[in-house]
């Protein structure tokens, strides 16, 4: 069984109905009224928020590491390290089981100052699914999980778990 676009067939494509620019509206949307927050109050980009996230969820990482968990570019991803570090925020240190690469780690004050936001930021999700049944909740989570498979999957990328943020 597969789903219908929204728009009629004898319509054709109608931007306001279609999927991919709905969820992209839906992502700045979220994205931007987010990122205002962490810059205001914090001084941070929405890569080096995430960053923060993934290094405080799952410790020490390599860039190449942190590029594959957030599925932001190289990049990006270098960009926001270095701000990060400069800040004092993240630390760099060999890695020793590829030379050529090093690993990020939050130091005491990034671990602080994910502390402090971390409430701020499940505050906003909260706010932003306060009209949304829990079941709502899941079953939401579950589709973007699943549409961003199928996107991997279209791109021609291995599957893999994937995950939101």
């Amino acid at each position: 069984m597969s789903a219908k676009p929204d728009a009629d067939d004898e319509d054709g494509l109608r931007l306001d109905g279609y999927l991919p620019y709905r969820l992209s509206v839906a992502s700045n949307a979220v994205s931007g009224l987010i990122a205002r927050a962490y810059e205001d109050r914090f001084g941070l980009t929405v890569p080096q928020w995430r960053l923060l996230c993934v290094l405080a969820e799952d410790g020490q990482l390599s860039q190449v590491q942190i590029v594959a968990r957030t599925v932001m570019d190289k990049v990006t991803v270098s960009r926001a390290a270095q701000g990060l570090v400069k800040r004092r925020l993240v630390g760099r240190s060999q890695n020793a089981a590829d030379g050529r690469s090093q690993l990020l780690a939050l130091t005491a004050e990034g671990r602080n100052l994910f502390a402090e936001i971390a409430p701020l930021a499940l505050a906003y999700e909260a706010a932003l699914i306060a009209g949304l049944a829990p079941e709502e909740v899941t079953l939401l989570k579950r589709l973007l999980m699943r549409l961003q498979s199928a996107a991997g999957q279209l791109a021609g990328e291995t599957p893999s778990a994937p995950r939101l943020d």
